[in-house]
């Protein structure tokens, strides 16, 4: 078994731990009110959007996801928060230095002796969430989780939609696939994204993904017999008959099952929560790795962290 399988199945048990967690250290997250900005780099980048889309939405204030490299250096901010599962990435190193003395920095990470902790003014350590596998999976997952469960969120719902994730059959197989575009709406664009990259990570495979709505402006072009569009989250009215007109299949989990046109589903619940949804979404990645004889622990050109000189 691949590391990454191992990681991405305890996720159920990391979200819990997320949860406790995020008792003990809300003093070191965003009040509400504040404006805050969420930083990383790749699939921490991804969370942080999704996390900016889930603050706004709880009415908690404004919030805004960039990737480090791109922070807006001229814009004050009340708090930031950094998301790194090394601690090492240099842009995010870099930023956190340059906002020293000027703007809050707290930083979510997996190894607590990372440079990162010492760069922020707070930290907030997840060891029980890092990863041996250079394709990321648990940590971000769990990160996202934490900051949920400091929104509100009942997490132990969120983790009891884990475990079917985790066990469910995958809504189609993947060697049918060649290509595969990701949906998603307000805060599960950072999902479809992230589900993109997966894809692309572990299996070389052409993955895209867009914004729901703006699917039927271009993109849509592109689908047809042998290509997949998976959706998380609030569905567009008529989204699945115009997928479903050009041949491609289409995947959405929803509260009483997983709709799936041309594609197959084995009969009971299905993942509720969106982020659930991504499990589903990680473990089809590593399946077409598998099925392209890769090794998805061994992805081309990737590190664990880039660190640049």
């Amino acid at each position: 078994m691949a590391y990454v399988d191992a990681e991405i199945a305890s996720q159920p048990d990391c979200w819990r731990e997320a949860a406790r967690l995020a008792g003990t250290v809300a003093g070191t997250l965003p009040r509400p009110g504040e404006r805050v900005a969420v930083v990383g780099c790749g699939t921490s980048w991804f969370m942080a959007m999704a996390y900016a889309g889930l603050r706004e939405r709880a009415g908690h204030g404004e919030t805004d996801a960039f990737q480090a490299s791109e922070f807006p250096a001229d814009r004050r901010y009340d708090r930031l928060i950094a998301i790194t599962r090394s601690g090492t990435t240099t842009e995010v190193l870099d930023l956190l230095a340059a906002l020293h003395g000027r703007t809050p920095t707290t930083v979510l990470v997996g190894d607590p002796g990372s440079p990162a902790v010492t760069f922020a003014d707070t930290a907030v350590p997840m060891p029980f969430a890092d990863e041996r596998s250079v394709v990321q999976t648990r940590f971000a997952t769990t990160a996202l989780a934490l900051l949920r469960a400091h929104l509100g969120d009942n997490v132990e719902a969120l983790a009891a939609d884990a475990e079917v994730a985790v066990r469910a059959p995958l809504p189609l197989d993947p060697a049918r696939i060649d290509q595969a575009t990701f949906l998603g709406r307000g805060w599960t664009v950072g999902l479809a994204q992230e589900a993109a990259l997966k894809c692309r990570e572990a299996a070389t495979f052409w993955a895209e993904a867009y914004p729901a709505m703006d699917y039927r402006h271009g993109p849509i072009s592109i689908a047809g017999p042998g290509r997949l569009v998976w959706a998380f989250g609030e569905l567009p009215e008529g989204l699945p008959e115009d997928v479903a007109a050009t041949g491609a299949a289409f995947v959405h989990s929803r509260h009483h099952g997983c709709h799936t046109v041309l594609g197959s589903w084995a009969a009971g619940r299905t993942p509720v929560d969106p982020m659930a949804d991504l499990i589903l979404a990680q473990r089809f990645a590593v399946a077409l790795a598998t099925s392209r004889g890769l090794d998805p622990d061994a992805p081309r050109h990737l590190t664990r962290s880039v660190v640049l000189a």
